[in-house]
């Protein structure tokens, strides 16, 4: 299957996944928050589990063991659940350092109990592997590492140093050392099996999730572009006929009014205006069509100027900049994308700047740059942060792309947008390989920055969103 730009959908969700890091987690951050309740219940599990084998052992079979000491080290457990139930709600979650911090109590309240009632010979040593397989399947690797390096340590520990294991009165369980040191052995082996397999099939599971997150919204946008794709040709077919009555109008209206006459000079320009939206229609109506030019490439300069060239006017002063420092200028694609994503950022920024309107650019070794800044009010801080997505407007009043209130004789001549061009723009410039960035200049203005990796727009070979599948 591919997508709208040529590559397919995988390729597509894998670079929405490198480029939207605020959106999709990494998996180690996805899998490092853990419900406090969680933890908590499964330590009151464990707590009721203890006591019930302790007073089995004490009372039923009338073993002797340090039963006060044992008490104190669960009660411990249960004092921590109950100050941890007072100070947090329910639905708290845990960062991977404070679950590490309790899981590692855990592990060292299990080693103390092992250590009163026989160190590993003690049947319930298995247990150490609770905590580290939780923390296998919930944090990240380091986290898991450190439990398990804590849980390795404490069992090695209490094989060499323990009280005796309880028994029957009169009677003695001297296990051979070999048999001990199996029994170490097994519960190494089988901490770091269990973990590692646990953490593996976590680390997979979280993998899938944000694959799947990442397809889903190259799903959505492709969505977004073919509707307006549909709605786009379907305007074109619409607008059409009564584009085409207005230029026939104006034609005769420039017929009928005198050579000199002040009124021709408007008639002229609103025939000229009409043209061009047919003309604008005709290439949306037949996308296949649109060719990048004479010129397949461009030096950079040079295509700056020619995308900035339409939306010069008396009022506003529209300068280029090439960084003479960065050497000679690069040859650059006249990829259709790259044309209009530029061109509908310069034009936002020429209705909106008060005087002037600056394009910078620059490149060096790795990334070629370029800069759209305005003397406008800036963008709107309500909806600065929703800056690029589709519909996000307050034309008239607000700078473009949702930007600063202006007051009514300042929109004049301005027209009324849907909220599309920014929304449009920055995808096809990330098309093809760009970054697109929009900020503030502290009130002096707005900026929007976009950054190519060399060799994408100016490589030997057209960007590759501009080629055919």
């Amino acid at each position: 299957m591919k997508a709208a730009n040529g590559r397919s959908m995988a390729e597509e969700a894998h670079e929405i996944e490198r480029r939207a890091p605020v959106r999709l987690l990494p998996a180690s951050a996805a899998r490092g928050r853990v419900r406090l309740r969680t933890l908590c219940n499964l330590r009151w599990l464990a707590i009721g589990g203890q006591s019930a084998a302790l007073f089995i052992v004490y009372f039923a079979f009338g073993y002797r063991l340090p039963i006060v000491a044992c008490g104190v080290a669960i009660g411990i457990s249960a004092g921590l659940n109950v100050v941890l139930a007072l100070r947090y709600p329910p639905s708290h979650r845990l960062t991977n350092r404070e679950a590490t911090v309790y899981l590692a109590f855990d592990v060292l309240q299990l080693a103390a109990l092992l250590y009163l009632t026989g160190g590993i010979a003690n049947p319930f040593a298995l247990m150490f592997l609770a905590p580290v397989v939780i923390a296998a399947a919930t944090l990240d690797l380091g986290n898991t590492l450190i439990l398990g390096g804590l849980a390795l340590g404490s069992v090695s520990l209490i094989s060499i140093v323990h009280k005796p294991l309880p028994w029957a009165a009169g009677e003695v369980l001297d296990l051979p050392q070999l048999y001990q040191a199996g029994i170490w052995a097994s519960l190494v082996i089988g901490i770091g099996f269990t973990s590692i397999y646990a953490w593996r099939i976590a680390s997979e599971g979280a993998r899938m999730s944000a694959g799947l997150a990442a397809t889903q919204l190259a799903l959505a946008r492709q969505h977004r572009l073919a509707a307006l794709g549909a709605l786009a040709t379907a305007a074109a077919h619409e607008l059409g006929t009564p584009l085409g009555t207005i230029a026939v109008v104006a034609r005769e209206l420039e017929r009928a009014l005198p050579e000199n006459s002040p009124e021709a000079e408007d008639v002229r320009l609103l025939r000229a205006q009409a043209e061009r939206c047919r003309a604008i229609l005709a290439r949306l109506a037949n996308p296949e069509e649109a060719m990048l030019g004479a010129t397949a490439r461009l030096p950079l300069g040079a295509l700056l100027d020619d995308i900035a060239g339409p939306y010069r006017g008396e009022d506003v002063e529209i300068s280029i900049e090439i960084d003479p420092q960065s050497g000679p200028q690069p040859q650059v694609w006249r990829a259709p994308e790259l044309l209009h994503g530029l061109g509908n950022i310069i034009e936002n920024a020429a209705d909106f700047a008060r005087s002037r309107v600056r394009i910078q650019a620059g490149f060096d070794t790795q990334a070629l740059r370029i800069s759209v800044e305005d003397d406008g009010p800036g963008f709107a801080p309500e909806i600065f942060e929703r800056i690029g997505e589709p519909y996000i407007t307050s034309r008239p009043g607000h700078h473009a792309l949702g930007e600063s209130e202006l007051g009514p004789s300042e929109t004049l001549g301005q027209h009324e947008g849907m909220g599309l061009g920014f929304f449009i723009a920055k995808t096809l410039l990330e098309q093809t390989g760009g970054s697109v960035n929009a900020v503030n200049l502290g009130g002096r203005g707005a900026c929007v920055r976009v950054v190519w990796p060399r060799g994408v727009i100016d490589g030997e070979t057209p960007p590759a969103s501009g080629q055919e599948d």
